[in-house]
């Protein structure tokens, strides 16, 4: 059983697209010569006949599919439009990252047509939008490396995709060092250098969660190492602690609805659409979920239930009546069960060789509409904007966010 992935450069940002050059043949057999060619194929199939082909893909020829759009000058400012289709839907971008799972395969790097043969392991394929349409291996993460370190001039030392990961012998390697200012100053929240204190890695060190979602991370020279490679940094940068610094993004959404209160169907998909409470960030200017720090000793609950009301609504600023009505839906609408929808690292601008983000995402979702939907949404401290936003494959997210929309409009049978 094989798979095709062929990558063009359509003449326009948005799909589906008509590219005149010449190149692969839709109709053309989708298998090597020799090879037995599937029913259903073509993954990642860039050509205008495409959708056709698509249709016949089972459900389960695509497990799942990642896409975040990465920082600018990760691609030095070069990323072309490419198209990634997904079953019968175009999703055109400028500067991404696609991550595909196909069931049972064997990853396969290389240019163009790229064939890849089912075995008996899950892979990733990864693929960098840059102007040569270069595919990365899986685990190289995109936005941990981008050459300049957020809220800083320091750059990175150039990190390829083939040396991210450490078993990699690299003797060149040499890190910039580097940890902010605001963290060097010791705020409560952060850890002192190593040395000047024993912090006991891979546990609960006193009521400090060190532990990752991911399982054990290595220890080298005293100090942790990033479990998804080398990012060209090391220290704590913007981050608080050594080794995992755990957040929890709460994705609260509700039912779009129209002037007489009836749910609205994208007129692609005839899917229900899903809004989501969104922030924009004021650090990076990007739109993300509303989400924060876990305190020491708190509960991820807590967390969830607390940033929401912080970032979203305000609450440090309301009056006690205010904080009374607001205290009582959010309550109401995090006492329900939550869906969680990712648990593990996170592909962060901030992250180092030694300090990273890991977050634990959930989605709580106001079916009816008279939770928190009637809560009038006000930017806190950390954001600049607030709004419900439609969920879409189209939107521009910080860091892995749009991925975890994604599974909740699956899990959710909505539009994407």
């Amino acid at each position: 059983m094989y798979w095709r992935s062929v990558y063009r450069g359509p003449t326009s940002k948005f799909c589906p697209f008509t590219d005149s050059r010449p190149g692969l043949d839709p109709a053309a057999p989708l298998a090597p010569p020799g090879a037995t060619a599937p029913p259903a194929t073509a993954a990642l199939l860039l050509e205008p006949a495409a959708p056709a082909v698509a249709a016949l893909l089972p459900d389960s020829a695509i497990v799942s599919v990642h896409k975040s759009v990465a920082f600018a000058q990760s691609l030095g400012g070069r990323g072309p439009p490419v198209c990634l289709l997904i079953k019968d839907r175009y999703i055109g971008y400028k500067g991404c990252r696609y991550t595909v799972r196909f069931p049972d395969s064997r990853r396969g790097v290389g240019q163009g047509p790229l064939w890849i043969r089912k075995k008996n392991a899950v892979s990733l394929i990864s693929s960098l939008c840059s102007s040569t349409s270069v595919l990365m291996s899986p685990a190289a993460p995109v936005k941990a490396r981008c050459p300049v370190y957020p809220g800083s001039d320091t750059r990175r030392f150039p990190v390829p995709d083939d040396k991210v990961d450490w078993d990699t012998d690299w003797p060149q390697y040499s890190p910039v060092k580097y940890t902010a200012p605001t963290v060097l100053k010791k705020p409560v929240w952060a850890d002192p250098e190593i040395g000047a204190f024993s912090p006991q890695f891979n546990s609960l060190d006193g009521s400090v969660d060190r532990g990752s979602h991911e399982g054990p991370y290595r220890i080298q020279n005293g100090k942790p190492l990033n479990p998804h490679g080398r990012t060209g940094l090391e220290g704590q940068g913007l981050l608080g602690r050594w080794g995992p610094n755990h957040a929890a993004d709460p994705i609260v959404t509700r039912w779009k609805r129209d002037s007489t209160g009836q749910r609205v169907h994208h007129t692609n998909s005839q899917l229900p659409v899903l809004q989501f409470v969104s922030i924009k960030r004021l650090d990076c200017g990007e739109w993300a979920i509303p989400g924060g720090m876990v305190d020491p000793g708190e509960r991820i609950s807590q967390t969830l239930q607390r940033e929401f009301s912080e970032e979203a609504l305000n609450s440090l600023q309301a009056s006690p009546s205010e904080r009374e009505m607001i205290q009582k839906r959010i309550t109401e609408l995090f006492d329900s069960a939550g869906l969680q929808v990712y648990k593990g690292y996170v592909d962060d601008p901030r992250n180092t060789d030694n300090a990273w983000m890991e977050t634990v995402a959930v989605n709580f979702h106001d079916e009816s509409g008279n939770s928190v939907s009637e809560l009038p949404l006000q930017a806190g401290d950390d954001a600049g904007q607030v709004s419900w936003i439609d969920v879409d494959s189209s939107l521009d997210l910080y860091a892995n966010h749009l991925h975890f929309l994604e599974t909740v409009a699956k899990e959710r049978n909505a539009h994407w």
